[in-house]
């Protein structure tokens, strides 16, 4: 995520502190919202298999906002973090004030798919 982008949630009122070890969700939990790291890293997880770090300017969770279900992930922070929770409302919010917002949202959705892809070693087209 860029750093303009990061700006958007900087100044947020919704700022949530969360301990090191603290559990975000896990793979089955209904899915609520995505979050935007302020600070620290979050471990994200299949079948307890790390898949990729969220640090400061990125989120997770963005799943939830595009296909209704459980997650998919579990996500864990690995540190003291920082975090604003995006809910619906204030994603289609964004999306509408902030169209660069849903582009790089697509755009991490769209890293996070080539990275499982490399890694599993199926070559990904387009």
């Amino acid at each position: 995520m860029t750093v303009t982008t990061l700006n958007l949630f900087n100044n947020s009122d919704e700022v949530q502190l969360h301990p090191a070890g603290h559990v975000f969700f896990r793979e089955g939990d209904p899915r609520d919202g995505l979050f935007v790291v302020l600070a620290g890293e979050v471990e994200l997880s299949v079948r307890g298999r790390r898949l990729d770090v969220a640090s400061p300017g990125d989120i997770f969770g963005e799943i939830a906002l595009i296909e209704k279900g459980p997650r998919l992930a579990s996500a864990v922070a690995r540190t003291d973090c920082r975090v604003v929770v995006v809910n619906e409302k204030r994603f289609l919010f964004l999306v509408q004030q902030t169209p660069f917002f849903a582009i790089e949202v697509m755009r991490i959705l769209v890293a996070r798919i080539r990275k499982l892809d490399r890694e599993l070693g199926i070559p990904i087209d387009g």
